[in-house]
C-alpha cells in the first residue's frame, strides 16, 4: 500500500483526487463507454502547492488541510477507424463496425467466404478481412456465334454481308425488287423464305394472280345467267316461269340464280265445275261436270237418278 501521510496532532491527510459522475467515483485516468457510444475518461489536474500559515505567524501546533484541485470526465463520441470495405454492423450493445467479416449486397458473408454476385455473370467473390474481392472471366475478343444462356462470356453475334449491305442479328429484310421472299440474319448467315400462302378453296380455273402479288387469290364467281334446278343440269334462263310437276305450284329464275316458288289457291265460284287436265283450278265459263260427264253451256241432258227429270248446263 502506498505510504500514508502523517500529519500532527490534529491534521488529516489529504485525500486522492478522483472523479464523480453519476453518483459513482472513478479513479484518475480510468475510461469508460457510455450508452450512446460516448467514450469518458477522468482526468485530474496536478496539485496546487499546500497553503501554509503566514511566516510572521507563530506554529501553534496547527496545520490547514491541504486543498488539492478535484477531477473533471471528459466524454467524446466514439472515434470508429473502418479500415475494410465491407464491414459488418456493430454488433448489439457494441458501437464499431466489425471487420471479420463482409456484408455485401445486404448479405453477410463470413471471413473466407467464396459467393457470386447476384447478377449471375460468373464473377467469383472472396471475403477477406472485411473486405471483397471480386474477380471476373476474361472473355475472349470478337463474336461468339455459339452462345448459350449458360456461357459466362457476353458475346455479340455475328452481322451479316449479303448483297452488299450488312445486317445486324435478328434482322428481317426482303430482297431487292422481291417482297415474297423475306430473309433473317443469324449469327452471321443469311436464311431466306418465302411468304407463306393461305389455303385456297376454289377450284384451280378460278386462281388469280395480280399485279405485286405474292399469293393467288380467288376470282370472283361470273354472274348466274339462269338457274339449276335440279342434279341433271336443267337450267332455267333468268325470269322463266314454270311448275316443277304440281300445276298450282309456280317457280321463277330471279336474276341472283336463285329459284323462288309460290302455291296458287283455288277457289270454286260454282258447283260443278270442268277439271281440265293439267291445268290447276276448275274451270266454271266451259260448262259442267255431271255424274263424271262434262256438258257444254246451254247443253240439256236427263237426270241419272230420275229419267222424267231433264236437266240443262247453265254458265254464270
Amino acid at each position: 500500500p502506498p505510504p500514508r501521510a502523517v500529519g500532527a496532532p490534529g491534521t488529516s491527510a489529504p485525500s486522492a483526487p478522483r472523479c464523480w459522475y453519476r453518483g459513482a467515483p472513478r479513479e484518475p485516468g480510468a475510461r469508460w463507454t457510455e450508452p450512446g457510444c460516448r467514450s469518458c475518461a477522468c482526468q485530474v489536474s496536478t496539485p496546487t502547492s499546500p497553503c501554509l500559515s503566514p511566516p510572521h505567524q507563530p506554529d501553534v501546533g496547527l496545520s490547514r488541510r491541504v486543498p488539492l484541485q478535484g477531477g473533471r470526465v471528459l466524454c467524446e463520441a466514439v472515434s470508429c477507424p473502418v479500415v475494410c470495405s465491407h464491414p459488418l454492423p456493430a454488433p448489439a450493445g457494441g458501437c464499431c463496425p466489425s471487420c471479420a467479416g463482409c456484408l455485401h449486397e445486404g448479405v453477410a458473408r463470413a471471413e473466407g467466404d467464396v459467393f457470386s454476385p447476384s447478377d449471375w455473370n460468373c464473377t467469383v467473390c472472396v471475403c477477406l478481412a472485411g473486405n471483397v474481392s471480386c474477380i471476373s472471366p476474361e472473355c475472349p475478343p470478337g463474336s461468339c456465334p455459339n452462345t448459350s444462356p449458360a456461357d459466362c462470356c457476353s458475346c455479340q453475334p455475328a452481322k451479316c454481308s449479303f448483297r452488299g449491305r450488312t445486317y445486324a442479328h435478328g434482322a428481317r429484310f426482303s430482297l431487292d425488287g422481291d417482297d415474297c421472299t423475306t430473309c433473317i440474319c443469324r449469327g452471321g448467315e443469311v436464311e431466306c423464305s418465302f411468304a407463306p400462302c393461305p389455303v385456297l378453296d376454289c377450284p384451280q380455273h378460278q386462281r388469280h394472280l395480280g399485279p405485286g402479288q405474292c399469293c393467288f387469290t380467288c376470282r370472283d364467281p361470273p354472274a348466274p345467267a339462269g338457274c339449276f334446278v335440279d342434279d341433271n343440269g336443267v337450267e332455267f334462263p333468268i325470269g322463266q316461269i314454270w311448275s316443277p310437276g304440281d300445276p298450282c305450284e309456280l317457280c321463277i329464275c330471279q336474276a341472283d340464280g336463285s329459284v323462288s316458288c309460290k302455291r296458287t289457291d283455288c277457289v270454286e265460284t260454282c258447283p260443278y265445275p270442268i277439271r281440265i287436265p293439267g291445268q290447276c283450278c276448275p274451270d266454271c265459263s266451259a260448262g259442267c261436270t255431271y255424274m263424271g260427264r262434262i256438258f257444254y253451256n246451254n247443253e240439256t241432258f236427263p237426270s241419272v237418278l230420275d229419267p222424267c227429270l231433264s236437266c240443262i248446263c247453265l254458265v254464270r
